[in-house]
């Protein structure tokens, strides 16, 4: 027996239809039909466009009658559709004047800022069909994915080991080997590398549908078309993109990815995505009409007050996302995100326009920021800020947290990278960033600091010591593009070079980075292809790369295999030491009774740290009894940094009767007796005095 209120009332041709429900936005099924819902505070009509797959002309156009609007939603029930072979989009009609922020033009097909599949771009760079009068195309996929028990995996943040990925670049080179090389799929095949590494949280950098054709630029060095590699770009926030899936042609994109994800969770890794909610992919004055611009562009965009665009994104539009609706839509997807692909946390890019007002001014109690943290679904999500934006607002340690937000600690990179290569002044800040950054996140604990020497954007771990200078010119903007201030040395050459002591030097200093950064209190992220030595050739910002400057060059665990080695090594350390993972800051005393302070500082002297401003080295004990509040003892860790060009000797905290020192790491010894097996360190021969070569780190067990 039929409900009464799904009886169609209204016919269009030979399409039976209701009116709808206004919510939930977007394409959702209902007994005998599909509800389409979609807002638009400034349309005066809106027609629903529906296609048959792949066809160039609309199926049909049906008009939402008046009396399917409800306040400024249009809503529309369709009867008996084979959702399987229909694609939909919208026109929009009504005033057409930029100078008062309305872009309505009703020759537009418009895609659905709710449509959870995007068509019509099934292949990475493909190019588009000509004449094609809606390129990107909303599907009605149905969420009936298998899941069995699978969950998030609501790892303590304090135990995570971050890997930032691009989907494509990591299994795209040669010699990855993989089947769809390039693909959701793929990444499952390297699962085992993963887990061989050690690392147990992933960050996809975007995979929301973007265009990657939208670049205009040209390679002076190639002649070659440069892509939107990045993904930074998105025109739907709820479809994953169809061009990193195997079988994104058959409209699969939805399943192949929540097959990663389970698959990633049996194996004990978490997924997080990074997602750009403070822009999309429709630019500036001169930029496409997808989707958002020509629904209701001056509720979906921050304006001036002529109708041109706010661009604090630096990509020519900024979202408006304290706009209620639109703050709905972001939560929205979240929750969406969260609940139908189980996926455990996100990164969100240039997070303070996110706490900007409809003017761009700064909030103080952001509403956005404040749903996301308190948000039912969203309760045991991560969060994570990159507290800056492209307009100069920097908020490290300043984010607007309400006890759920971790940051990106550029702060953390910054000072990391100078104390590295040897600038002054830096031991006293240096001695912050390796406690978590208590002066930055005091009442916060550890975790709101994510650790990182390098990420996607900026050099590599190799680059960051083979260049002084960013060399960009591959992307053709004549070097202009990309951060000047990167804190990088080339330890002597520029580029590349053969003369094996600056390989040795450079080679030592990338595992100093990744020594220092595994035995800081916070959340370590590691940027794919460090642990090899990858190289950009030292382009700062190949966001426009489709090509070895991006992809993981598999080869390299063979050539490269010694720094391979330390990284793992360091990552599983990090892992067996509790005292390493602490939730809570320091407290710089002995509340356990050990007869050591929880965390000490030395210098070249046991207990009498260098502070000054020419010092160039520094020690930290952490004491084992101490790990995790005195919950979980651990061994005591000894970390001695000499970033001085000259070599020192430093004498050693005396340990208890019965315990010995032992090496774990000495960065300046030759391969491998750089590195151990962690908990096979051998006895140190003598425990009272250790001399610490130039620029170079040693950490020591005490057990």
């Amino acid at each position: 027996m039929k409900r009464v209120d799904f009886y169609p009332t209204h016919r269009h041709g030979d399409f039976l239809l209701r009116a709808g429900r206004p919510y939930p936005f977007g394409a959702s099924f209902v007994p005998g039909g599909v509800n389409f819902a979609i807002f638009s505070r400034y349309a005066s009509v809106c027609a629903l466009v529906l296609f048959e797959k792949g066809e160039l002309q609309p199926l049909v156009e049906i008009p939402f009658p008046t009396e399917f609007q409800i306040g400024h939603v249009f809503a529309m029930i369709v009867f008996d559709l084979d959702y399987e072979n229909i694609e939909y989009g919208y026109r929009m009609d009504g005033l057409y004047r930029p100078h008062e922020g309305h872009h309505f033009n009703q020759e537009t097909i418009l895609l659905d800022p709710y449509a959870r599949a995007v068509n019509g771009r099934s292949q990475w760079a493909a190019q588009p069909t000509p004449n094609n009068p809606y390129p990107h195309r909303a599907l009605l996929p149905y969420d009936d994915f298998d899941w069995v028990d699978d969950h998030p995996l609501e790892k303590p943040p304090e135990d995570l080991i971050v890997y930032e990925m691009h989907v494509r670049g990591f299994t795209r080179h040669p010699s990855s080997g993989a089947k769809y090389a390039g693909t959701f799929a793929a990444i499952r095949e390297k699962i085992p590398y993963l887990k061989d590494l050690g690392v147990n949280c992933i960050e996809l950098m975007p995979i929301f549908e973007f265009d990657e054709l939208e670049n205009k630029f040209i390679s002076p060095l190639t002649g070659a078309p440069l892509v939107q590699y990045w993904g930074y770009d998105s025109i739907n926030f709820f479809a994953p993109k169809a061009g990193y899936a195997a079988t994104g042609r058959y409209g699969m994109q939805m399943d192949e990815f929540k097959a990663l994800v389970k698959e990633l969770h049996k194996h004990d890794i978490e997924v997080f995505l990074d997602v750009a909610f403070n822009h999309t992919g429709e630019g500036g004055e001169d930029g496409r009409t997808i989707s958002y611009r020509g629904i209701d562009n001056k509720t979906y965009y921050m304006l001036r007050p002529d109708g041109s665009y706010q661009n604090f994104s630096g990509c020519g539009n900024t979202m408006n996302c304290n706009n209620p609706v639109v703050r709905n839509m972001v939560l929205d997807c979240l929750r969406y995100w969260v609940a139908e692909y189980h996926i455990d946390g996100f990164r969100f890019d240039l997070a303070s326009i996110l706490g900007r007002d409809s003017a761009g001014r700064p909030l103080a109690n952001p509403p956005l920021l404040e749903a996301m943290a308190h948000d039912p679904v969203l309760g045991k999500t991560k969060l994570i800020a990159e507290a800056w934006d492209a307009a100069g607002l920097y908020q490290v340690g300043s984010f607007p947290a309400y006890g759920r937000w971790g940051e990106w600690n550029g702060k953390y990179r910054d000072c990391l990278r100078r104390f590295l290569k040897g600038d002054e002044g830096q031991v006293a800040e240096i001695a912050q960033r390796i406690q978590g950054s208590p002066d930055l996140y005091t009442g916060r604990g550890t975790t709101a600091s994510i650790n990182f020497v390098t990420a996607h954007d900026g050099f590599t771990l190799a680059d960051l010591f083979s260049y002084n200078e960013k060399h960009n010119l591959a992307n053709g903007e004549d070097n202009h593009d990309g951060q000047n201030d990167n804190y990088s040395w080339n330890c002597g050459w520029e580029g590349s070079t053969d003369n094996p002591e600056i390989n040795a030097l450079r080679q030592r200093m990338i595992k100093n980075a990744i020594a220092i950064l595994l035995v800081s209190q916070g959340v370590p992220m590691i940027l794919m292809g460090d642990e090899v030595g990858h190289t950009k050739n030292g382009n700062n910002n190949t966001y426009g790369h489709d090509n070895e400057l991006n992809w993981f060059d598999w080869t390299r665990l063979e050539s490269n295999a010694e720094l391979y080695r330390f990284f793992r090594n360091c990552i599983t350390f990090r892992k067996v030491h509790t005292a390493l993972r602490n939730q809570a800051h320091f407290r710089h005393e002995d509340y356990v009774g050990s007869g050591y302070p929880d965390i000490s500082f030395h210098g070249v002297e046991a207990w009498q740290p260098d502070w000054a401003y020419h010092s160039h080295t520094l020690a930290f004990m952490l004491d084992g009894e101490h790990a995790r509040g005195g919950l979980e003892p651990d061994d005591t860790i000894y970390v001695a940094m000499n970033m001085h060009w000259e070599d020192h000797q430093f004498s050693l905290p005396r340990l208890p009767v019965h315990q010995k020192w032992h090496t774990f790491v000495n960065t300046s010894v030759p391969h491998p007796n750089d590195i151990c097996t962690p908990d096979k360190e051998p006895v140190l021969a003598n425990q009272k005095h250790l001399l610490i070569a130039a620029r170079s780190v040693v950490i020591l067990v005490g057990r």
